[in-house]
Formats: C-alpha cells, structure tokens, sequence
C-alpha cells in the first residue's frame, strides 16, 4: 500500500516570521469500536502521533486520538532563522510510519 502526504508551505519564508505549514496523509482510519458484518470487533488502525522537525529540532508535534478523521489534517504555525529542512512523520497502529521531507528556504 503506498501512503501519500501533501504538505503545503511557502516557497521563501523571511528569517524570524511566522508562516503556516499545512499537512495531510492518506490513511483510512479505525476507531476499533466498529464492527464487522459478521460482528467481529474491527481492530483499531488510527495514525496516533505526528511530528514536524526543522533540522532535527522539534518544531510541532500533536497525539492524535479516535475522534480523529480519516486522512488527518493539520495546520501550524512554525518561525525559522535560518533555511533547512523540514521533516515531517506520521506513527500510529500496525507499525505505520510515514515520513516526508520538504527544503526550507529562509531569506
């Protein structure tokens, strides 16, 4: 199965103001609370955590919880100094972890 993200932010960014990040992934989402046609309980399969690093600094993060929709989108505010490079990963149930990385431009 192959995951898909689209993360948008600005092309250029200037040194020490803030711009928004926007961020989304391609994940069908199960609470765990549903059941099948047959009435088995169908397990839980959210994404539980994301988290946004700037050069290896922790500049956003949430835990994310059953209520969460599917494909979870998110919408931060993060100020950078200096250019680098964002990181982006996604971590929830049955081992998935999605990771992408963006160029940061900072003039």
């Amino acid at each position: 199965m192959t995951t898909r993200a689209v993360i948008t932010l600005p092309a250029a960014v200037k040194a020490g103001e803030p711009f928004e990040v926007r961020a989304t992934v391609a994940h069908a989402m199960e609470t765990g609370y549903r059941t099948s046609d047959e009435g088995a309980r169908l397990p839980r399969d959210i994404v539980r955590r994301f988290e946004c690093r700037l050069d290896g600094e922790l500049v956003f993060a949430a835990d994310l919880f059953a209520a969460i929709s599917a494909n979870p989108y998110l919408a931060f505010w993060v100020r950078a100094s200096k250019s680098g490079e964002l990181t982006f990963v996604w971590r929830g149930d049955r081992d998935f972890e999605h990771r992408e990385t963006r160029p940061l431009a900072v003039a």
